[in-house]
């Protein structure tokens, strides 16, 4: 299985999305800065995932989430 995955840094509430197949091995190695793009902004919560069973769907979801919210205002954020 795959997951296409979102997360809140609570240092400076930004998301962050991503894919993996070990979603727990991932959420973890956020959380002791093991992962370059988040370095520095932990701690991180989990917002929502999604389930695939082919890595190349989970691959689109995720640009098509990221492409969304590149899309979405700035003001928007919290």
């Amino acid at each position: 299985m795959y997951f296409v995955y979102m997360m809140e840094s609570e240092k400076d509430h930004k998301l962050y999305i991503g894919s993996t197949d070990d979603l727990t091995g991932s959420f973890a190695a956020h959380n002791r800065n093991k992962v370059e793009a988040t370095k520095g902004r932990r701690p991180f919560k989990m917002l929502y995932y999604e389930i695939f069973l082919k890595k190349e769907n989970a691959q689109q979801r995720e640009e098509r989430l990221k492409k969304f919210w590149q899309s979405v205002p700035r003001s928007c954020e919290h």
